[in-house]
């Protein structure tokens, strides 16, 4: 039988893969992969293809649900790859691939990377373990506006715990919801229930994983109106009360919409007053 190898790409593009990975490319008969959990950098795949010698099919969201074609490539026996932006198994549809494989009797490996899981409470500074359930929030669309990612984020406040928000997006439509349109919709949901209060300082990262990665943090009013850039964003909505350490490191954030913080210079202070040092 065959062997299903689920390689993560990680956040950025083709360079994050690991040198075992390539490896275990170079080695794979067939090679698919995906891009409607997340996306590739542009030309990310074609490099990728290029450096490993082989060809690379991307399949669409139906065709690893309904997984016929990989598991047909599988059958020889034969080494398929499977490469996941991000990391393989932070979706529960490859675990589900993975499962299929193993009732069709075939092997699987795993080679793991770096997920906006983890990565969005490195960035900013939070301990990953204060984090609650992860929110996803889906677009916004008539006759359909979930309270669900609302109660799901109090219920971590009210635990003490950190909250991820993860943000809808379809990339075969080029479409990627953005952090300041989410924060308007979690808003405009929670209307006077409390859960998301006019006040509530919230964070978001952006390209995290990238050279462009960036981060904001401040009142909800804020950051509703602030230009994020390009995708992917992730909404972070802190416990109510931080540890010290993470205090200070959200504070590096905190920002103005006209000059977003820059990684690698240092937190701005606020000018002192002017000195009057002349008659009167």
């Amino acid at each position: 039988m065959g062997e299903l190898v689920f390689i993560g790409a990680g956040l950025g593009d083709e360079r994050d893969l690991s040198r075992r990975a390539l490896e275990r490319l170079r080695s794979c008969d067939t090679i698919f992969c995906e891009a409607y959990t997340a996306r590739f950098d542009p030309g990310a795949l074609d490099r990728l293809a290029k450096e490993v010698a082989r060809p690379i099919r991307c399949l669409d969201r139906a065709q690893v649900e309904e997984p016929e074609e990989i598991l047909a490539a599988l059958a020889g026996p034969r080494r398929v790859a499977f490469v996941v932006p991000g990391d393989p198994f932070a979706a529960t549809t490859h675990v589900a691939l993975r499962l299929a494989a193993e009732r069709a009797g075939h092997s699987w490996s795993y080679l793991p990377n770096a997920s906006v899981l983890t990565s969005a409470a490195s960035y900013l500074g939070l301990q990953h373990y204060r984090f609650g359930r992860v929110v996803s929030l889906p677009f916004p669309e008539a006759h359909f506006a979930p309270t669900s990612p609302l109660e799901m984020i109090d219920a971590n406040r009210r635990s003490g715990l950190h909250t991820l928000v993860l943000l809808d997006l379809r990339p075969a439509e080029g479409r990627y919801l953005g952090a300041g349109e989410a924060i308007r919709v979690l808003a405009e949901r929670d209307a006077d229930l409390g859960r998301f209060p006019p006040g509530i300082e919230v964070a978001v990262v952006a390209r995290v994983g990238t050279d462009e990665a960036r981060a904001w943090y401040g009142p909800r009013e804020r950051l509703a109106d602030t230009e994020f850039g390009p995708p992917l964003h992730a909404l972070v909505v802190p416990a109510p009360e931080l540890h010290f350490e993470e205090a200070a490191a959200l504070e590096r954030f905190r920002s103005s919409p006209e000059r977003p913080a820059v990684p690698g210079s240092p937190p701005r202070r606020p000018s002192p007053p002017a000195r009057n040092d002349g008659p009167g």
